[in-house]
């Protein structure tokens, strides 16, 4: 007999692949440059041509079974030492490669975090909005998530609900910041209250508290906009981070946990990970993009063209009569809707070409989001969808 849970979440299916399914057919029909498809975050602009020149340089000179050989579980000792190396000078830490653990992504990163600090029945908070993947990430392990109802106001957090919730049960926080769906950035000021709250629950609770921290827009920062490495303020953080964004390789599925070396167990608890993956597959990510991303660990792709588009879309959108808190990082932006159902406003944008994302699935009623990793011509082009759209239909 197959597994009736995951026979069940057939019928949950992700609504943001449903409208970016729903936009590449659309895009059969009419012209995929005619559909105005703000669905999937799946970056945009070109990998560094540094990293292309370092895979060439490397499947031309260096040995193939060093390239093409299972890394060592913990991932390749060379790569964790410079990725720790770059985390210390960039942000003061003193991690040393036994601090890394190589994962297939953030989603692995977070995968492995989890089991580390969180045992069946444990909760793991996180804080609307927040990226629906949360709930099989947690779920699954046989911890509960619990979400924290967001501030709308700012998107910063909730703390008066937060500390209500940060009961004994709490095995861990979970925090994306540069956050995805509404792209704002958690201030210095928000990490520090969060971060003095969950010191206090631990000496009250007599246990640790861990800070999972979702770090994969880290590098999508716009102009101005205060943006601290968490690890930098609670011991306790595991940073769970992914090269999809920065260096936009989505494709290649390359991250890594760094532990801070003042946790807990810190020196335990990447070797964990390495049992960890001996149960759930994720183990040893290729051993050619670990190689590759170690050259180019302090270069981005060209990233500026997110805050280019991100400033096209506030302006329109909040011209047009939208509520929306300007982003201060990612490529989402996340503006109220014109009705109480995000649902059926969405719905009612597709008759517009204009394929969004509905909030609900994030955790809040009444938004939705717009990926806004496309082409700039794009974006300018569909303004005028969004004029007829809103003048139509409100």
């Amino acid at each position: 007999m197959i597994v009736q849970k995951y026979k069940d979440m057939l019928q949950g299916k992700s609504v943001i692949r449903q409208l970016s399914e729903f936009a590449t057919q659309r895009g059969k029909e009419i012209g995929y440059e005619n559909v105005f498809d703000y669905s999937l975050g799946n970056p945009s602009v070109p990998v560094p041509q540094a990293f292309t020149d370092t895979m060439i340089r490397m499947l031309q000179e260096r040995n193939p079974m060093e390239l093409h050989g299972y890394s060592q579980s913990l991932g390749i000792p060379s790569v964790r030492d410079k990725v720790a190396a770059s985390l210390n000078q960039r942000f003061g830490m003193n991690y040393t490669g036994n601090h890394i653990f190589m994962t297939t992504g953030a989603a692995g990163a977070i995968a492995h975090a989890v089991r580390c600090v969180a045992e069946p029945g444990d909760e793991v908070i996180t804080f609307a909005p927040y990226f629906p993947e949360y709930a099989p990430y947690i779920n699954l392990t046989g911890a509960v998530l619990k979400v924290v109802p967001a501030d709308t106001e700012s998107f910063q957090i909730n703390f008066e609900a937060f500390e209500q919730m940060l009961t004994e049960k709490v095995a861990a926080v979970l925090i994306n910041t540069p956050n995805n769906p509404s792209g704002m950035v958690y201030s210095t000021q928000t990490i520090q209250e969060m971060a003095r709250i969950m010191r206090e629950k631990e000496a009250q609770y007599g246990h640790d508290i861990f800070l999972i921290s979702d770090e994969p827009y880290r590098e999508i920062v716009f102009a101005g906009v205060d943006a601290p490495y968490p690890s930098r303020f609670y011991d306790n953080t595991l940073s769970c981070y992914s090269f999809s964004k920065s260096l936009s390789l989505p494709g290649e599925r390359i991250g890594y946990v760094a532990v801070n070396p003042a946790c807990t167990d810190a020196d335990l608890i990447s070797v964990m990970c390495s049992q960890i993956s001996r149960g759930t597959g994720h183990n040893c990510p290729p051993s050619i993009i670990q190689l590759a991303v170690a050259e180019v660990l302090d270069l981005t792709a060209d990233l500026s063209v997110y805050e280019t588009n991100m400033n096209i879309l506030y302006k329109e959108l909040t011209d047009l009569g939208f509520e929306c808190v300007k982003p201060g990082g990612t490529f989402y932006i996340f503006p109220k809707a014109l009705e109480e159902d995000a649902v059926a406003f969405s719905e009612k944008a597709k008759k517009y070409d204009l394929v969004l994302v509905p909030s609900d699935s994030f955790g809040v009623k009444g938004y939705f989001r717009l990926a806004y990793c496309i082409d700039t011509e794009k974006v300018e082009r569909s303004l005028e969808a969004f004029r007829k759209f809103v003048k139509a239909e409100y």
